[in-house]
């Protein structure tokens, strides 16, 4: 590996130095370990928080954004205590990793933002909000190293995800009242149903399942009896037919990223394996067969003609219209304040946004998460997420190879992990409902689940 790449992504830094020479953990990690001892309560920790993160993967969909706050903070408070009591000497030493400090990093550029803030009051509750998201990361990634829980996480989001494709099934045939305007009332499409299951808008449905279709497919490998394997074939066929069928045209990006990075990451899994033929033609083939079923698609399916066709019409379709006029008003406040936004969150560009906007085009958003993190947090900010996204993306591409050399099964949830991620990306290029509760807390499972993986360099790795 290339020296100056490693220290870039961090993954040569040897943490456990840092940590043990760090005054902050030394007096603060531990600190009630003596209580812990002697509590029955505490015995069961890792336990507690397997049922506090099992509810808000099992409710999210159904409930309202209010309970799965409360659950949020709950879980907050249980890190707190957990990180508080933990037994120095019994603590998984690879417990902090590259990717938590790079989260740490995009925490304090929030903070930063949320003091520069010109609406400092709703730049501090939305922080609160955004801190929430971060410990459930933290939470997320100490529970996942633990394979069966690893494996209890994935399997509930991923039945709870079919029920939420199930009932999106039925409304494609039984037919759904569009709760909002949808499609330019002038398309072709204007009497079409777009499914919106549990969550109440089409492209927030497909932000959601698009994790599901691609852990699901790949449970097709990572799950070893054939009654498994059939289970989430028949998760995967339902949760991509489900996707699709939102006709959003965000998803369907992500959806093309995340099942491409698949294919080139299976391919690199069984490419040792392969014969020389396969091995060089086998991702050709794979990708020629993907791409001859979209054009097949676009040219005989007329629902699916329309929406890839709007795609390119620009402002002649209402939606791209709509996100053209947002996105201007939302060029002229990052030209405003470039280097560390507005503050981070919903309330704060409300706030804001009302003096760019452009009559008749009220928003809720940036309508593009890149977008969102420059106006938020500013040039700052948004480095230090791509540079957080880059640091995710190579740890969980280096642990991936010794699982390979192992056969270990256990690398199909690394590679569905990092596909996902790439095609939340793709959708989230072009929507926000990234931020919503439903999808956020799946974003950021997925980020802990590639950090649960990580393992340092030993000394002699590092030194070579």
């Amino acid at each position: 590996m290339n020296a100056v790449w490693e220290k870039f992504t961090l993954y040569s830094l040897p943490l456990q130095e840092y940590l043990s020479g760090s005054y902050l953990h030394r007096y603060l990690v531990g600190v009630l370990a003596s209580w812990r001892q002697t509590s029955i309560f505490m015995q069961w920790g890792d336990a507690i928080a397997v049922v506090l993160l099992s509810l808000i993967y099992g409710l999210s969909p159904f409930v309202s954004t209010t309970l799965v706050g409360l659950l949020l903070i709950a879980c907050t408070a249980f890190w707190i205590l957990l990180t508080l009591s933990d037994e120095t000497k019994a603590i998984n030493k690879f417990a902090v990793t590259p990717i938590h400090l790079l989260v740490l990093l995009y925490w304090a550029v929030a903070v930063i933002a949320t003091a520069l803030s010109p609406v400092k009051k709703a730049a501090f509750t939305d922080l609160k909000t955004f801190t929430l998201y971060l410990v459930l990361f933290a939470l997320c990634a100490r529970v996942l190293k633990s394979v069966k829980i690893r494996s209890w996480l994935i399997t509930l989001y991923l039945h709870i995800s079919l029920i939420v494709s199930v009932y999106g099934l039925r409304q494609w045939f039984f037919g759904a009242k569009a709760l909002a305007t949808w499609v330019d009332p002038e398309s072709p499409l204007s009497k079409t149903t777009r499914v919106y299951s549990y969550l109440g808008n089409p492209n927030l449905l497909a932000g959601y399942l698009l994790p599901a279709v691609v852990l699901s497919l790949v449970a097709i490998f990572a799950w070893q009896s054939w009654i498994k394997k059939g289970l989430a074939l028949t998760m995967f066929v339902v949760n991509a037919a489900c996707l699709i069928l939102t006709f959003s045209r965000g998803g369907w990006i992500g959806l093309l990223l995340s099942v491409f990075a698949v294919l080139v990451l299976l391919v690199y899994w069984w490419g040792v394996q392969m014969p020389t033929f396969w091995r060089v033609w086998s991702l050709p083939i794979l990708l020629g067969g993907v791409v001859a079923i979209l054009v097949l698609a676009v040219l005989f399916i007329e629902p699916v003609q329309v929406r890839v066709v709007s795609i390119f019409a620009d402002r002649q379709d209402s939606s791209n219209n709509f996100r053209r006029n947002v996105w201007d008003a939302v060029f002229e406040m990052i030209r405003d304040r470039p280097i560390i936004g507005i503050g981070p969150g919903h309330n704060t560009f409300n706030k804001v946004y009302p003096l760019y906007q452009h009559p008749r085009f009220t928003a809720l958003s940036a309508y593009s998460v890149f977008l969102e993190v420059i106006v938020e947090m500013g040039f700052v900010g948004f480095l230090c997420f791509l540079w957080l996204i880059i640091v995710t993306v190579n740890t969980g591409l280096m642990e991936i190879r010794p699982l390979r050399e192992s056969r270990n099964a256990e690398g199909f949830w690394l590679i569905g992990a990092i596909a996902a991620i790439i095609g939340m990306l793709g959708h989230g290029m072009v929507d926000t409902v990234w931020y919503r509760p439903e999808v956020n807390t799946v974003w950021w499972l997925l980020v802990a689940l590639v950090a649960s993986y990580w393992q340092p360099l030993r000394k002699e790795q590092i030194t070579s």
